[in-house]
């Protein structure tokens, strides 16, 4: 392992999930809540949760 903390918050993910709806449900019940929730005009869904080192990891989803 490599240990640099001036690269710190710089991380960006986003992956595409079954059941968004069950993954944030399974989120929420170890703490974290969403930052942000979006639904795009074609009705894909995100949700983004961030760290306090200002790291984004985003789920989406298909629409309901």
């Amino acid at each position: 392992m490599e240990h640099r903390p001036g690269r710190a918050g710089h991380a960006l993910h986003t992956l595409f999930v079954d059941d968004l709806d069950t993954r944030v449900d399974a989120i929420a019940d170890r703490g974290p809540t969403p930052t942000d929730r979006e639904t795009y005009a074609n009705g894909v869904r995100k949700v983004t949760y961030h760290d306090p080192d200002g790291n984004e990891i985003g789920f989406g989803g298909a629409p309901l």
